[in-house]
């Protein structure tokens, strides 16, 4: 197999298999749609949790300038020592339920589910003052953080899969419209590649990790930035004749004392 042969199949290799890989995960959120709840069960139950505690800890008098608020807001602080005790009591008590909660959240036989389900579609927005009276309502709100978080998650979850997926098909359709380009797409295909092997090593030694950068806002859209800079390198192979590709790899070659270049396309 000559150099350039080998070339090639390297390149659609990387595509075929980054494209299967992800599309696998993307289909699975569908297909078993509990895989995510098994998968990041960790993760759930303590990002649940800590939303639980946010919301205990936003507890506060509503503000207004009506002569009753102001009342309200003056009894507050006299009083604030004590209310904090009570909201620690209501957190133990929260605590308290929260393993039985989410037993049966997980059960799919349980009503629950499509409770919880049936308020996230309605936009229903649970508040934690209201459910204080029985372990029911705090059981019930703990399920609908629960619920909230695993669809969350999983919408998330599709966006990263759906990405990587398009970015690796992208990937493979551009080596074949543009066969004469292989060289300028191994960048891509290895900032593609070292991505992928990054979110390996993280699925299967750093899960919590992986799904923080797939469910944080900033770093999700600091990946998608990187996933939008390789974009912007195949839109320059199939548009601009790899001329700004051309440069980086001409760079980056010259850096490690390499007597080699390459041209645009």
């Amino acid at each position: 197999m000559d150099e350039s042969t080998a070339r090639n199949v390297t390149l659609r290799s990387i595509g075929i298999a980054g494209a299967v890989l992800f599309s696998f995960f993307f289909v699975l959120t569908y297909l078993t749609p509990t895989w995510v709840e098994e998968f990041a069960s960790d993760y759930i139950e303590r990002e649940a949790t800590d939303r639980v505690d946010d919301s205990i800890d936003a507890i506060q008098v509503p503000g207004s300038d009506s002569a009753l608020a102001r009342l309200a807001q003056s009894i507050y602080e006299k009083n604030e020592a004590q209310i904090e005790v009570r909201r620690e009591q209501l957190r133990a008590n929260v605590h308290k339920s929260i393993a039985a909660a989410l037993a049966q959240i997980r059960d799919l036989d349980c009503e629950c589910r499509e409770k919880t389900e049936k308020w996230l579609k309605e936009g229903f927005e649970t508040d934690i003052r209201f459910l204080q009276a029985t372990n029911e309502r705090i059981v019930e709100f703990v399920q609908y953080k629960y619920t909230t978080v695993v669809q969350e998650l999983k919408r998330d979850i599709r966006i990263f899969t759906a990405s990587n997926a398009a970015a690796f098909l992208l990937l493979l359709l551009v080596s074949f419209l543009k066969p004469r380009a292989m060289v300028h797409l191994f960048l891509p295909g290895v900032l593609l590649a070292a991505s992928t092997l990054v979110c390996t090593y993280f699925y299967i030694f750093e899960q919590n990790w992986l799904l923080t950068i797939i469910h944080s806002e900033y770093l999700g859209f600091a990946y998608l930035g990187w996933l939008g800079f390789v974009f912007l390198l195949f839109c320059d192979v199939v548009m601009n004749h790899a001329r700004i590709t051309t440069e980086i790899v001409n760079a980056f070659l010259n850096a490690v004392g390499s007597a080699l270049s390459v041209v645009p396309c």
